[in-house]
C-alpha cells in the first residue's frame, strides 16, 4: 500500500524533524530557570549536531542491513530517553549527556532513513513524488512543533515541553512498521560492483579540489542554517520581539523552506549546480546585512524569516547534484554522507560558539557578521568549481 508507506513516513518526518527544531525556543526560560549561561544548552544541542553526523552513516548502515523498521523504532527509543534526560537534567552534565543521545537517535529515526526506505519499497515511478512529500514533511514539522512549544511554554513550563515532545517521538514506533524493510538480497544485485572501501573512497575524494571546496561550503552552510534555527528566537526576544512572535518567525521558516527546496529542485534542471549553489550562499548573506542594518520589528522580522526559509536547505539539492556530476552515483550517498559531516561540524560550531560569544558579549552581533562574511567568502569559492569540465580518473573512484 503505497500511499500508507507515504503517510506513515511523512508522520516519522514530521515527528522527528519538529522538536529539534523547536530548540532554540527554549533557551531563554531554561536560562532563566536553571542559572545556566547560553552556551551550557547551546553545547548540548551543538552535541547533538556532531554526533549525528558522525554516526550518520552507521544508522543508515544499520538499516540496510537490519531493515528500515527497526532501525526507526531503535532511533526514536534513543531520541525520545534524550529529550526525557534533559527535561530532568539537574546538571550541565546530564544536559550534555541527553544533547548526546539526540544525536545517536537521530541518525536511525530520521528523515534520511525514512527517504531511503521509500527507495526500496515504493515503484520507481512513485518515488520521485514520494521523496519530494518526504521531504517537505520535516518542515511542516518545523512549522507546526514552533507554535506547540510556544503553547507549551505558556501553560506549562521547558521540563514538561521536553516531555511532551520526547512521549510525540515514541509515536514513530507504531508509524514505522509499514516502512519496514529487509536487507537487500545479493542475488539480486550480481551485476552491481562491490562498493569501494570507505577509506580508499574518501582519501580518493578528498584529493579532488572541486569536493574539498563544496565541503568546505556545506560547512559554513552548516554554521548558518544552526546557528539561526538556535539563537534566533532568542535573539528576537532580547531584542523585544515576544516569545509568540519568535515562535512564529520559526514556523515561517518552515514553510518557505517548502517552496525553497522545491523552487531550487526546479532550477537545479534548468542551470548549472554550481550557478544555484553560488546563488543561495550570496543571497543568504545578503540577507543577513539587510536583517542587521534594518531596525527591527515584528515585519522585518517575518520578511528575514520567510527568506531564510526558501534558502533554508535548498543547498541539499546543489550539492548533491555537484557530487553526482563529479562522481556519478555509485558512492554517492557515502560521499554525500562525508559532506553532511562537514555540514555537521558546521552546525555544532554555529550553535556552540553563538552561545560563547553571547556570554563573552552579551550580543550575537559578532557572530551574525562573521556568518555573512564567511558566506560571501564561501559564494566566491563555489564559483572555482568546475562542474561543466569532466572528472579526472584517479584509481577505481570514478568506476560507477
Amino acid at each position: 500500500m503505497p500511499a500508507l508507506v507515504v503517510m506513515c513516513g511523512c508522520l516519522i518526518a514530521v515527528l522527528t524533524f519538529g522538536p529539534r527544531t523547536a530548540m532554540g525556543l527554549l533557551l531563554p526560560p531554561m536560562s532563566r530557570d536553571t542559572g545556566w549561561t547560553r552556551d551550557v544548552f547551546a553545547l548540548a544541542i551543538a552535541l547533538q549536531h556532531i554526533i549525528w553526523g558522525v554516526t550518520q552513516p552507521f544508522g543508515g548502515a544499520f538499516a540496510d542491513r537490519l531493515g528500515s523498521g527497526r532501525a526507526l523504532c531503535a532511533g526514536s527509543l534513543v531520541y525520545a530517553s534524550g529529550l526525557f534526560i534533559m527535561a530532568n537534567a539537574a546538571s550541565p552534565a546530564v544536559l550534555y549527556l541527553g544533547g548526546a543521545l539526540l544525536g545517536l537517535g537521530l541518525s536511525g529515526a530520521s528523515y534520511n532513513i525514512v527517504l531511503a526506505a521509500f527507495g526500496k519499497l515504493l515503484q520507481e515511478q512513485q518515488r520521485p513524488l514520494a521523496v519530494g512529500i518526504g521531504g517537505a514533511a520535516g518542515s511542516v514539522g518545523q512549522f507546526l512543533f514552533a507554535p506547540l512549544c510556544v503553547l507549551l511554554l505558556e501553560i506549562s513550563s521547558w521540563r514538561a515541553t521536553l516531555v511532551v515532545f520526547g512521549a510525540l517521538v515514541l509515536m514513530v514506533i507504531p508509524l514505522s512498521v509499514p516502512l519496514a524493510t529487509s536487507a537487500p538480497r545479493h542475488h539480486a544485485e550480481k551485476n552491481v560492483a562491490p562498493n569501494l572501501p570507505l577509506r580508499q573512497l574518501f582519501r580518493e575524494a578528498l584529493h579532488r579540489g572541486g569536493y574539498l571546496l563544496l565541503i568546505a561550503g556545506y560547512l559554513v552552510s552548516g554554521f548558518f542554517v544552526a546557528f539561526v534555527n538556535f539563537h534566533l528566537p532568542a535573539y528576537l526576544q532580547d531584542e523585544g520581539l515576544d516569545r509568540p512572535s519568535a515562535g512564529w518567525v520559526i514556523a515561517t521558516i518552515g514553510v518557505f523552506n517548502i517552496i525553497g527546496s522545491v523552487g531550487v529542485g526546479w532550477l537545479c534542471t534548468r542551470f548549472r549546480n554550481r550557478d544555484i549553489l553560488f546563488s543561495i550562499y550570496l543571497l543568504r548573506a545578503l540577507l543577513i546585512g539587510l536583517f542587521l542594518v534594518v531596525p527591527l520589528s515584528g515585519m522585518s522580522a517575518f520578511l528575514f524569516a520567510a527568506g531564510t526559509g526558501s534558502l533554508w536547505m535548498s543547498a541539499v539539492t546543489p550539492v548533491a547534484g555537484l557530487i553526482t556530476v563529479t562522481f556519478g552515483t555509485r558512492n554517492l550517498a557515502a560521499l554525500y554522507g562525508l559532506a553532511y559531516l562537514s555540514h555537521q561540524v558546521g552546525a555544532f560550531c554555529g550553535v556552540w560558539l553563538g552561545g560563547l560569544v553571547f556570554n563573552d558579549t552579551g550580543s550575537y552581533t559578532t557572530v551574525w557578521w562573521s556568518v555573512a562574511l564567511a558566506t560571501t567568502l564561501m559564494a566566491a569559492v563555489t564559483l572555482l568549481i568546475r562542474e561543466a569540465d569532466p572528472p579526472r580518473p584517479r584509481g577505481i573512484l570514478l568506476r560507477y
